[in-house]
């Protein structure tokens, strides 16, 4: 059993410092306890000031016990840290992206095991570099960003459902966005390549393609191959959100399944890329989302990956 120092920081609105002590306890199977430091979140800080405490605390693994924005936090500053010190995470909450795509147990005691013996593995960090409200922001996120007025009906779907019927719960989705699509002209730059003009309404930029219900939106997507992957959406009327169905459900969900193919396929509405770094602009603001969060409007925004930024604890190397 682990001896590291561990710094747990914790999200009150997810969770308990009692809840987690005691699951900490469960996972310690009657070993000797490890040296702990706790770090409670706020609403201004979901995690940033907290990781760095730890940080300063000199703690080995710092372990983000919260949803996906406590996780994108205290990842944010690790990458960036002086020192290597290892990501855990105990997922809280109902999106926990990284958790679900890295196979981290939902169950706070199973998920601190992993944190305490777990392998550990490099993961890319991505990065978001935009200017928000005037300011000028860099940030990091560890699973997907999304841009465009149906980017959140991709992410944020109904969880029960997805969990439900997989797949299926988008169906429901993309019937209301028949009606709300809004194509806007962009530029996109991939690779320090020549802008290229789009019309298409959304743009995911992915570090990992599973979202919730094991539903796989990229399915090139891996977390430690040094790329992003990237889905533009066009679909404007019936026809074209026929197509994406198509096109996500059987191009790129069943035919994988069976093995009629093993890389992601484009269609008139659907197109999959794959990148190391991307810049997009609009033609009119629209909603960044960094790992199901809002961050704000923006016109321009850089993408880029950070390779190995991030050494995680997970069941599996």
């Amino acid at each position: 059993m682990s001896a590291e120092y561990l710094g747990i920081v914790w999200n009150p609105s997810k969770t308990s410092k009692d809840d987690l002590a005691a699951a900490l306890e469960d996972a310690l199977d009657g070993a000797a306890p490890p040296r702990v430091s706790w770090f409670e979140t706020t609403v201004e800080d979901p995690g940033r000031g907290q990781a760095r405490s730890a940080l300063a605390a000199g703690v080995d693994v710092v372990i983000a016990a919260g949803g996906d924005g406590t996780v994108r936090a205290v990842a944010e500053v690790l990458a960036e840290a002086d020192r290597p010190v290892s990501l855990a995470i105990v997922p809280m909450g109902t999106g926990n992206l990284l958790a679900r795509n890295l196979e981290v147990p939902l169950p706070a005691a199973e998920a601190l095991g992993i944190a305490l013996s777990g392998h550990e593995r490099s993961v890319d960090l991505a990065w978001a570099h935009t200017h928000i409200d005037g300011d000028d922001v860099r940030l990091a996120f560890t699973v997907m960003a999304g841009m465009g007025i149906d980017a959140h009906m991709i992410t944020e779907t109904d969880e029960d459902l997805k969990g439900k019927v997989g797949w299926l719960a988008y169906v429901e989705s993309l019937g209301r966005a028949v009606a709300a699509s809004d194509v806007v002209d962009l530029q996109v730059v991939t690779d320090g390549g020549q802008p290229e003009s789009e019309r298409a309404h959304t743009i995911i930029v992915g570090n990992c393609g599973i979202l919730t219900g094991g539903v796989v939106l990229l399915p090139d997507a891996d977390p430690a191959d040094g790329e992003l992957d990237m889905l533009i959406l066009s679909a404007d009327g019936v026809g074209g959100w026929l197509d994406t169905l198509r096109s996500m459900v059987w191009d790129n969900g069943l035919k994988r399944v069976v093995g009629a193919t093993d890389e992601a396929e484009s269609s008139a509405s659907v197109d999959h890329r794959r990148v190391r770094s991307v810049s997009v602009e609009l033609s009119e603001p629209r909603v960044l989302e960094l790992d199901g969060d809002d961050v704000g409007e923006c016109v321009r925004v850089e993408f880029s990956v950070q390779p190995e930024a991030l050494r995680v604890r997970s069941p599996q190397q």
